[in-house]
């Protein structure tokens, strides 16, 4: 059995439980799934499947958010991605990724976790489960993970998983495998890495 599958075995084991034992603060029910990076068509299958067999057995709907999503959503609601482009090919990539990271965490524009609590007030704790995707188009630096989980402790209620491409070695986790994103961020989670 490959290391993906036997991890996300335990991850499926920690979510059927009752109660659930994936995440650490109740203010908090968080849990990050690190994966290489590389993985990443492999891990969406897995997603599927897993996601397919908790609602089967777990009775509870799972929904899938992308990050991917709500990063375009927060840009088009800014200034559109002629902006960020025009700022790119004028000023350089810093530069334009410097801006959406502004459209990400400034609250005159469109922040990451103001748009992910919209997605997820609706939502009952109690029935649902939330897939949090695609966290590799926050990459290189557009946003850091860490940042939105400190966001969102207090604030929800609703058990979510965020699936993370990021190595794993004593240094810490680098989102990505980015060598200079090592040992950034302190996720205030149950991490689940190789």
């Amino acid at each position: 059995m490959s290391t993906l599958k036997s991890r996300i075995e335990g991850l499926e084991a920690d979510l059927m439980a009752r109660p659930m034992r994936h995440a650490i603060y109740h203010d908090l029910p968080f849990a990050v799934f690190c994966y290489p990076p590389e993985e990443e068509w492999a891990m969406r299958n897995e997603l599927r499947l897993l996601k397919t067999r908790l609602e089967q057995q777990a009775d509870r709907a799972v929904v899938t958010i992308s990050l991917a999503e709500l990063l375009w959503t927060s840009v088009e609601n800014s200034e559109g991605v002629a902006t960020v482009t025009r700022k790119e090919q004028r000023d350089g990539f810093e530069a334009a990724q410097a801006q959406i990271n502004t459209y990400l965490s400034d609250p005159d524009w469109q922040p990451l976790p103001e748009l992910l609590l919209e997605r997820l007030k609706p939502l009952d704790p109690d029935r649902t489960l939330v897939f949090i995707t695609r966290a590799g188009a926050l990459a290189p630096n557009l946003y850091r993970v860490s940042k939105l989980l400190d966001e969102m402790k207090g604030h929800i209620r609703i058990p979510c998983v965020l699936f993370m491409p990021a190595l794993a070695d004593a240094g810490g986790i680098r989102f990505m495998g980015i060598a200079e994103n090592e040992g950034r961020g302190s996720y205030h989670t149950k991490v689940y890495t190789e």
